[in-house]
């Protein structure tokens, strides 16, 4: 006898709807589907996850460039003439653009876990190609403007490079259920072999990565050297405007070994502090003197410079959004600021026992002063008392003149070149010299000052490389690091390093060996015994299989030879002899 019931009931299923519903707009039962996905829907999974690790890349270069955001915001205003903080809007263009993307992956993991297709729906489909296209966009324009700061991601792996080891280690391991669930079903393919051994490449190339890794601070604790000697780079720029006298005392407070300035002569031959080739950045030139604004910073005589303020737009643009942090007594006094002469730097750094760093920057050919530069520079550090021993300057030209004073050069150069050029010591940027470079300047006795370092990673990294003295515009971050970051011993991350790959290693295999198992097993069903069975929670695998052999039997029409039913009061399917009704 025909027993006419209900065909389905279905219980709810909160999460499923909502992980189908908000990355396919599949909020109904009937919409989803556990067949396997559309090449077209495969293609868009393959742009998500090129997305996804494009963001990663561009999230990490701003964390790392952090060090730099001032050094960008700089070179924009060269290109540009105007002043702005570019930095803002990239990184929160950047947060919401990573945080959509990866909340997108995690549901199109989900998918794949549960055994859904993966349709993605049109409007995240325009999201995802409008967010891989920024990103291209901003990593072309970076590499056009800004193309040498890819330098600092490879440094910055000596200091993350252990622990992203470890992260993407765990990652990979975890997605091996994925990758298990599809390499193991009964149905062979290419495609499943190709994906098996792009996981196991993977694997293996992870397990291995630490012989690549030059990190400095994996090393013996009785090898690390004294702290670098810090240089207030212009002073402390992130505490008052920069190549001002308040800007050097904060650094003096901070506890700095030496002050760094930019020299620029004026047109009466006065050395004062100056780091653009015009004053519209770092003074109200365009107010006092609007039709000179755009003119040589050196063409402006002693007078007309110290009309000029140069600590109203500290207050105005906030370089290093620190304005907020000073006192109203502090912010009066940098509002009076003006500009400072290498005679009034040179006395304080006296005063306090400091040396001095000088970058000089030499008059144009059509200035007064362009053959007169050295004398009026040599004449200033007479005038201020300070030791000329305790004087560092670049260019190191002029070396003939030279007598009693440090010379420095911007060059990466070898120890041979050094000794022909008299040089005493090298002021380079942090990307240039190697940790073997370093170790061999120090063993020749060539001191090194490195610029700029800001970061306390970045300081760990080279206190760990033996560097002497680091120039930094951030002296009060630096001073409060007592000791680097991380330090590890060889033998203990060799240790960490086995025990990683042991319990990944273990962990693949027993998610393989599980999920083997647990295909097996249901392969051993047959139909009768797939609708037979009474178990009060079948597994999901089992009630996909009840699902399409209903529907399969449903499309057969009337006449089949047996009779399908289920029991909408427990839940159980049934299978008996007989004709099929709809």
């Amino acid at each position: 006898m025909v027993k006419h019931q209900p065909l389905q009931v279905y219980e709810k299923q909160v999460f499923l709807s909502f992980v189908t519903g908000i990355y396919g707009c599949r909020w109904k039962r009937y919409q989803r589907c556990h067949d396997d996905s559309s090449k077209w829907e495969c293609t868009w999974f393959v742009i998500l996850c090129s997305s996804f690790f494009l963001l990663l890349f561009w999230a990490y270069f701003w964390l790392v460039a952090q060090n730099d955001y001032n050094e960008f915001n700089w070179s924009l205003y060269n290109r540009s003439g105007e002043w702005r903080d570019e930095t803002a809007p990239i990184l929160a263009s950047t947060a919401v653009g990573f945080s959509y993307i990866t909340f997108l992956m995690i549901l199109a993991l989900f998918h794949i876990s549960l055994g859904q297709q993966l349709n993605l729906y049109w409007v995240h489909k325009i999201g995802v190609l409008a967010t891989l296209l920024t990103t291209i966009s901003g990593v072309v324009s970076v590499d056009d403007i800004w193309g040498e700061e890819w330098d600092i991601i490879l440094l910055s792996l000596q200091f993350t490079a252990p622990f992203l080891h470890i992260g993407a280690l765990t990652a990979v391991t975890a997605l091996g259920w994925l990758v298990a669930s599809y390499a193991v079903r009964r149905e062979r393919s290419n495609f499943q072999m190709l994906l098996l051994l792009i996981y196991v490449g993977i694997l293996l190339a992870l397990y291995l990565a630490p012989l690549t890794f030059n990190c400095p601070c994996i090393m013996d604790r009785n090898g690390l050297k004294p702290p670098p000697d810090i240089i207030g780079r212009r002073g402390a720029p992130m505490l008052a405007p920069e190549n001002t006298l308040v800007s050097f005392n904060r650094a003096l407070q901070q506890g700095v070994s030496s002050l760094e300035a930019d020299v620029t002569i004026s047109l009466d031959g006065v050395p004062f502090l100056m780091r653009d080739r015009t004053l519209r950045r770092t003074t109200d030139v365009s107010k006092v003197y609007p039709s000179r604004q755009y003119d040589d910073a050196s063409f402006f005589n002693w007078t007309e410079m110290r009309s000029l303020n140069a600590g109203q737009w500290f207050l105005e643009s906030d370089p290093y959004w620190t304005v907020s942090s000073l006192t109203i007594k502090d912010r009066s006094r940098i509002g009076n600021q003006t500009v400072c002469s290498l005679v009034d730097m040179l006395r304080l750094a006296a005063k306090a026992n400091r040396s001095a760093l000088l970058n000089i920057r030499r008059p144009p050919p059509e200035h007064p002063r362009y053959r007169s530069w050295f004398m009026d520079t040599l004449w200033a550090v007479q005038r201020a008392g300070l030791s000329q021993k305790r004087v560092t300057w670049t260019p190191d030209t002029d070396r003939g003149r030279v007598r009693g004073l440090q010379q420095s050069t911007n060059e990466k150069l070898s120890v041979e070149e050094i000794r022909q050029r008299s040089i005493a010591s090298l002021t380079l940027h942090y990307s240039k010299p190697s940790r073997e470079d370093i170790e061999e300047y120090l063993a020749h006795n060539v001191s090194v000052t490195v610029y700029p370092v800001n970061e306390p990673w970045l300081y760990s990294v080279l206190w760990c490389s033996g560097v002497p003295s680091v120039s930094s515009d951030a002296p009060q971050v630096l001073g409060k690091v007592p000791y680097p970051i991380w330090l590890m011993s060889q033998s203990a991350y060799f240790f960490i390093w086995i025990a990683s790959d042991l319990v990944s290693i273990a962990i693949v295999i027993g998610i393989f060996s599980f999920q083997k198992w647990r295909v097996s097993g249901m392969q051993s069903y047959n139909p009768e015994q797939i609708m037979l069975s009474a178990v009060r929670r079948p597994s999901r695998d089992v009630n996909i299989m009840k699902e399409k052999l209903i529907f399969s039997e449903l499309n057969n029409g009337v006449g089949s030879t047996e009779e399908l039913s289920l029991y909408p009061e427990n839940g159980y399917a049934s299978y008996s002899h007989g004709s099929l009704s709809r």
